[in-house]
């Protein structure tokens, strides 16, 4: 029996208050008794019901019950919750009331009439209280159900993205590798190892939605040292990962496709090749942290990497990001171009921390 004791305290504030609103009622009718008396008659029952109601509903199987928008044991459905509302309403009336004649006093019910008026009232107030809290259950329930519906529809998104970007990193190194099979068939076969060691560590059709930053870094390591096996010397990188960064969570593969980029329309069309500069930061501080990660190359510029970019079937690695950050985080994630400070083009993408 797993009990949400901070929903428990919800509720029990929620049938305090509605018992001194009733209690204004029963006052009109039996004013002599005096408000003070009335409001303990009322929550005498009021909370007998509301302890009955609200723990007999764990003794339901949670199939037979509504999830609430946590996922927890929510109202019983169909006639378990008719039938614990009406032995919580009756065991208010007849525990409530022998409670309350006994702290209080009898003298609230003093004939049969008064008697009739009081079962009416009791019987009124519990089952408005029963409807508000069923309503309550049935929205929460689904609102969990839209929840999980959204969180599948993104989780299937991520992954049909993610299982886009890893064809085309792979359809570009075999471009890549037929071409040096017959130029340099040497480093086509290191090429070939290292691409072996790539696929083995990261087409995985069970990896998760995010894993730790070092993991990133340690797949863009292997990817660097593939291409740097191509490009010989005119590739030149660095990693720049702080310890407090390394178990941050990321999405698989957020980085290798700028990269990739950095060396297809900034490296490859400069003569000498150039360098680039892998680096992750932290931005503000506490809820408003953000983790920003960069690819500084010191290709072409963003002039001419720009318009590489809009040339049919290019920047689809930079498209895919994109999408990516907007279906992770929506609004708080982000990538930007912008001309580095060595003449070449620095790719940033910002996402939350945390």
């Amino acid at each position: 029996m797993n009990i949400r004791w901070r929903d428990a305290a919800r509720h029990f504030l929620q049938i305090a208050a509605f018992c001194c609103a009733i209690a204004v009622l029963t006052t009109l009718i039996w004013p002599s008794l005096g408000y003070a008396r009335q409001v303990g008659y009322a929550l005498s029952n009021g909370i007998v019901a509301w302890l009955v109601i609200e723990f007999g509903r764990y003794f339901f199987d949670p199939r037979n019950c509504h999830s609430d928008s946590s996922g927890g044991h929510g109202w019983p459905k169909g006639w378990r919750g008719l039938l614990l509302a009406t032995i919580g309403i009756s065991c208010g009336f007849f525990f409530g009331g022998g409670i309350a004649n006994f702290l209080f006093g009898t003298g609230q019910v003093g004939s049969s009439r008064d008697t009739i008026i009081s079962v009416v009232i009791t019987a009124m107030a519990g089952t408005v209280v029963t409807f508000y809290f069923h309503a309550r259950g049935r929205a929460a329930a689904l609102t969990a159900q839209i929840n999980a519906a959204e969180r599948d529809a993104s989780e299937a998104r991520l992954k049909l993205l993610e299982t886009q970007l890893e064809p085309h990193m792979l359809f570009n190194t075999l471009a890549n590798l037929r071409v040096l099979i017959t130029t340099d068939p040497q480093r086509a076969v290191a090429m070939l190892d290292r691409l072996n060691s790539y696929l083995r560590a990261t087409l995985s059709g069970s990896r998760a939605l995010a894993h730790p930053l070092s993991a990133e870094f340690d797949l863009l390591r292997d990817y660097l040292e593939l291409m740097s096996v191509r490009m010989g010397e005119r590739l030149q990188y660095t990693l720049d990962l702080p310890d407090y960064l390394r178990d941050a969570a990321v999405p698989p593969l957020l980085l290798q496709p700028l990269v990739e980029n950095a060396i297809q329309h900034g490296l490859e069309p400069k003569v000498g090749g150039g360098s680039i500069v892998v680096r992750a930061r932290r931005q503000g501080a506490g809820s408003d942290a953000r983790l920003v990660l960069e690819v500084n190359d010191t290709g072409v510029g963003l002039s001419q990497h720009a318009s590489t970019l809009d040339e049919p079937g290019r920047g689809f690695g930079l498209t895919q990001v994109r999408e990516r950050l907007a279906s992770t985080y929506g609004d708080r994630g982000a990538i930007t171009l912008a001309p580095a400070g060595s003449g070449g083009t620095c790719a940033a993408a910002t996402l939350p921390l945390g």
